[in-house]
């Protein structure tokens, strides 16, 4: 009876605590991952397992598993969870030119997601957003600057996506050969870039050409190079079939032809709109049977609720669900959820590491290197820190809510412009600030003096822009009209007026910086603004950063990773999914600022481009190297661009393509030789059946700090310099 009492302690103890037996052998570190994750299904009941595909995934005490919630974000900083370091937003990144500096952002980003997994397991938080399965980065290419979640992105060239999303998963899952640090989960795939209103039952019919060439290649890197271990299906249709149960999507395309072997998600209710958005089904069990067979593992949602009912009727089978299962719980045993916290070296991270100083100083670099100087008129930046009078004015010039953007975590250190130049400038300079007009409407006060102080003052800094308020999610621009989206490119008419008000005024210099995650049209503002400085949405540093680049403690460095048209009237119509008129690659009407550019306070000439080989053949690699001076007095960061030019191929090539580029230091009148190298598949091009082939032609090799055209020299860009090649 003692024997059978203490038996019974035993089994109660494990199943309360989870602590394993020793017949759980899926507890036995020395076997292999992929037997573990069998032997664990196969001590698991059907109705156990089927508790497992959803986010929120339920304990199974007598088996040692724990409750977990796959849903965490971590697109520029642990997201929705608290105290974390708040990074630049993903368009400021791209504006950065520099994988090496995100995969570094993507480390500490990491480290501090698990030093908070680590305290939140302590004390029994194994709920929404506190998991290691992070739902970043997102990928999508950013084709129509109206897309309010274009500002997640890296921008609309699918090569400089690439590298910085390879180099953002590189940094968030380790370098461990054993175990991930956390896990990266690439989206939305595919062919999502708005509208948001349209974006549960929409369609997207993409030429093959436009399919290949733009929408998956940086998805295809993420995978191939990255090894990204969670992909995430978008909620629109891809011909026809609703992305999160097309065959041709998941299986086809991301398993076997690129070799995907981790685990792929819904997004949030994205399996509810196969049967009441797209209608391909009308039930559950259905929706649940198609997404399940098409490869999707996990749902974000409640569709797979339904996934006991939908093999009691023989839409599935339970060996589906289990391979199914398989992938999801190889990500558990890979992140170290069944092991001894002494085999995992990622446990090792402390607590230290959240929002500490060096993540804050790197904040800070990723902010300064992402601001770009788009004008500066008689060079009146940088600005003197000795200056006697300066006005600071503007919506968003003491606010913390333009640091943020979206899907962004907690931090008490938000450094807002207004508070960036305070600590600037010399505690001599009699400094005045007034918010001066309201970010989406008029003043109501009639005798408002703020723009009378522009003509009292040697400079005015006024800081205007749109905010997550006005750009984003559907269901988080609380003061979008267009859920979400813009239907033009304008400021608010209440900022644009306030800046005429200003100009009106001014005795001294106008500097404009501009807060936003997608182009801005300034047709109005450019003849205004003595400099014009876009910090997008700079993260908790962005105060910092901004007075860094004012006052020439940091000279700009940023170069737009996307292109500002001159108005709306310059796009293609919102949902038209063809790239014709759209990015640097197709457009044809000539923007205001083009994709690239990117002002600093000294000026880069190059000379002595020199090929290996200016015939090429299939396997052959071509060397390129060129001079590259630093003709001004100022240190500073250049980011040299190589671009691949037709010249006498066929007509639906891309007009440009970027296909290399890097971020080299200057010091002032220094001149550095510059090398890149392109193999053959770099040169390769899509053709109208979306094969990458070897394209037989003359092209031009063109070096050069923006996208070469006249329109980007006459905005003060070096001159480019080419060479040509002959691939035979």
């Amino acid at each position: 009876m003692k024997t059978q009492q203490i038996l019974s302690a035993v089994l109660f103890f494990t199943m309360v605590f989870n602590v394993p037996s020793q017949s759980q052998k899926w507890f036995d570190d020395a076997i292999s991952f992929e037997e573990r994750a069998l032997l664990l299904i196969d001590a698991m009941t059907l109705e156990e397992k089927v508790t497992q595909f959803l986010n929120d995934s339920p304990a199974i005490p007598r088996l040692g598993i724990s409750e977990y919630n796959w849903w965490n974000e971590s697109l520029h900083g642990i997201a929705r969870n608290g105290k974390a370091t708040i990074f630049p937003q993903g368009i400021a990144m791209g504006a950065t030119f520099n994988p090496n500096l995100i995969k570094d952002m993507a480390t500490a980003i990491s480290d501090e997601g698990r030093a908070k997994y680590k305290i939140a397991q302590a004390m029994g938080n194994k709920g929404l957003y506190a998991g290691l399965t992070y739902w970043s980065p997102n990928v999508n290419i950013f084709r129509d600057p109206r897309w309010g979640r274009g500002q997640e992105t890296y921008g609309e060239d699918p090569f400089l996506t690439s590298k910085i999303g390879v180099a953002y998963v590189k940094g968030v899952q380790g370098n461990d050969p054993k175990y991930f640090k956390a896990t990266a989960c690439a989206k939305h795939f595919a062919v999502h870039s708005g509208p948001e209103e349209l974006r549960h039952h929409f369609n997207a019919e993409p030429s093959k050409l436009d399919l290949y060439e733009t929408y998956l290649p940086a998805f295809e890197a993420l995978v191939t190079k990255g090894n990204v271990q969670g992909v995430m299906g978008a909620y629109n249709a891809v011909y026809g079939e609703p992305a999160c149960s097309s065959e041709f999507l998941l299986d086809e395309l991301l398993k076997k032809q690129w070799g995907f072997d981790g685990y792929i998600v819904s997004d949030c209710g994205a399996l509810g709109d196969i049967m009441k958005g797209h209608k391909k089904v009308n039930t559950a069990e259905k929706a649940a049977a198609l997404a399940m067979k098409a490869g999707v593992n996990l749902n974000c949602g409640w569709v797979y609720n339904n996934i006991k009912a939908a093999i009691d009727k023989g839409l599935i089978t339970e060996a589906l669900i289990n391979e199914r299962l398989k992938q999801l719980l190889l990500i558990r045993f890979r992140l170290g959820f069944f092991d001894k916290e002494e085999s995992n070296p990622f446990n090792e991270v402390k607590p230290e590491v959240i929002n500490s100083d060096e993540h804050k100083n790197l904040a800070r670099k990723v902010a300064q290197q992402s601001i770009v100087l788009l004008k500066n008129a008689n060079n009146v930046l940088p600005l003197k820190k000795d200056i006697k009078n300066l006005y600071v004015t503007g919506p968003f010039s003491s606010s913390s809510n333009i640091l943020i953007a979206n899907y962004y975590g907690m931090s008490a250190n938000l450094v807002t412009v207004l508070e960036g130049i305070t600590d600037k400038v010399s505690l001599g300079t009699s400094l005045n600030y007034r918010q001066g007009v309201l970010p989406f409407s008029k003043n109501l006060n009639p005798l408002n003096w703020a723009p009378k102080v522009a003509g009292q003052v040697e400079a005015t800094i006024v800081v205007v822009g749109i905010s997550n308020e006005i750009e984003g999610e559907e269901v988080d621009a609380i003061a979008s009209e267009f859920k979400g989206d813009r239907r033009d490119l304008k400021l608010p008419q209440s900022q644009i007026d306030y800046l005429k008000e200003l100009y009106e005024y001014k005795k001294g210099p106008i500097i404009v910086v501009i807060g936003t995650g997608s182009p801005v049209s300034l047709e109005e503002i450019e003849p205004l603004a003595d400099a014009i400085v876009c910090m997008w949405y700079p993260g908790e540093q962005g105060g910092n950063a901004i007075a860094d680049v004012l006052f020439g403690d940091v000279a700009p460095s940023g170069h737009l990773p996307i292109t500002f048209p001159k108005n709306v009237n310059q796009l293609p119509a919102f949902d038209d999914y063809s790239m014709k008129g759209r990015t640097y690659k197709y457009m044809i009407d000539e923007p205001l600022y083009p994709f690239g550019f990117g002002l600093s306070y000294s000026s880069s000439k190059f000379s002595n481009i020199q090929l290996n080989s200016q015939k090429l053949k299939l396997d052959d690699e071509l060397r390129i190297s060129v001079d590259l001076q630093n003709t001004g007095k100022t240190n500073f960061e250049e980011v040299v661009q190589v671009y691949l030019v037709p010249v006498d191929g066929p007509d639906y090539l891309p007009m440009y393509s970027l296909k290399g580029f890097e971020r080299v230091q200057l010091d002032a009148n220094e001149t550095k030789t510059i090398n890149f190298y392109l193999n053959s598949e770099d040169l390769k091009q899509v053709n109208v059946n979306g094969e990458k082939v070897w394209l037989k032609g003359t092209y031009k090799v063109i070096i050069s700090n923006a996208l070469p055209s006249e329109r980007s020299v006459a905005l003060g860009s070096s001159l480019p310099i080419q060479a040509q090649i002959k691939l035979k």
